[in-house]
């Protein structure tokens, strides 16, 4: 049950990045005729994926003589937005290209529909439990 949660819990963090970086992909389609505009993007898998690398993530202990793994919760594992300065792609100092961008966003509106589907698997999965339970 309690793996129920940790899985809700982890793409809801998931869901919260996507929806940012939706925020964000919109923020630079609307000011790609902005000169001197500096495109933003949110960081999300990256962190998680160093999270789990340096095993900072707690496990979960389903026994009291399990050994616990890890020191950090996964709700605080948080996404991070950041401004690319490095390059410009046009004379004006603007760093957006709009394929580029159109591309993302297409590619996040699919990772949140997916994200969301999953969710309510899960909570389906936990529905179907409380039914049977009570029969």
């Amino acid at each position: 049950m309690k793996n129920i949660y940790n899985n809700v819990d982890l793409m809801s963090k998931a869901m919260d990045a996507s929806w940012a970086r939706n925020e964000a992909i919109a923020n630079n389609i609307a000011n790609v005729n902005t000169p001197g505009y500096k495109k933003s993007s949110v960081e999300f898998e990256s962190i998680l994926k160093d999270s789990i690398k340096r095993n900072t993530l707690r496990g979960t202990i389903t026994n009291d003589r399990h050994i616990p793994i890890g020191s950090r919760n996964i709700s605080d594992v948080k996404h991070k937005n950041v401004q690319n300065r490095s390059y410009s792609t046009r004379r004006d100092g603007n760093n957006v290209d709009i394929d580029v961008e159109m591309a993302e966003r297409a590619k996040n509106e699919l990772w949140y529909q997916s994200l969301s589907t999953r969710v309510n698997g899960q909570f389906n999965k936990l529905r179907t439990v409380i039914s049977e339970g009570s029969r």
